[in-house]
């Protein structure tokens, strides 16, 4: 059986007075209030303490470009993530946590200077990156083709089965295909500019759309 509820009234409750043991749970209007740019100057504040505290072991943040937007993450050695946004952020960023560490935040201070040579890049303003890198997430084979792959000029391509002689295995032409689909860091490392000997696109972790995209934009710089 529903028990009556107690009436917490009294008479001129309607003027706000309460009962005994009655909670007012409304809030102070300047209490719901955020200001533009709080919760980026409270965001910051903390990487900055984390980094200080020796507790951030990866910074990340987002930024926008003609392709979407893009996932840039670095850990103290450098940039070691450069992500699209159909390779589903929050994943990436999982990705990052359980193979990296999971003292991962927000702190787009920390990679001020990768954003600004993607936006460079972007406005046909930079045709090379000159930013430290972490290849943690590559090794092997696959790093020896990125090392490769960073060496390729700007506007130039190379098929998959040159790629493979000049890392001095010509057989592995589908290893460096491999390579170029699990590499951390395209754009930056340009695995964009590896076709098919026939010249058609191959596959791009960004999607053919984005290669197409990358392939015209430095053609015609």
């Amino acid at each position: 059986m529903n028990r009556p509820r107690p009436d917490t009234t009294v008479p001129g409750a309607d003027s706000g007075v309460l009962a005994p043991g009655a909670v007012d749970l409304a809030f102070a209007p300047h209490l719901t209030v955020i200001e533009p740019g709080t919760l980026e100057r409270l965001r910051g504040e903390l990487a900055s303490e984390a980094g200080r505290e020796g507790l951030l072991d990866v910074a990340y943040r987002v930024v926008d470009s003609p392709l979407g937007q893009l996932l840039i993450a670095a850990t103290e050695r450098g940039l070691v993530r450069v992500a699209f946004e159909r390779e589903g952020l929050d994943t990436v960023l999982q990705t990052l946590a359980d193979r990296l560490s999971p003292r991962i935040l927000e702190a787009p201070g920390r990679l001020g200077s990768a954003a600004r040579e993607i936006e460079e890049y972007f406005a046909g303003r930079r045709t090379r990156f000159d930013l430290p890198l972490d290849l943690s997430l590559s090794a092997g084979f696959r790093r020896t083709v990125l090392a490769h792959l960073g060496e390729i000029p700007f506007g130039a391509t190379e098929s998959y089965t040159e790629v493979a002689r000049a890392v001095g295995n010509p057989k592995a032409v589908r290893a460096v295909g491999t390579a170029c689909a699990t590499n951390p860091l395209p754009l930056v490392i340009p695995c964009h500019r590896v076709l098919r000997s026939d010249g058609s696109l191959g596959g791009y972790i960004g999607g053919l759309e984005a290669k197409t995209a990358l392939l015209s934009l430095e053609a015609a710089a």
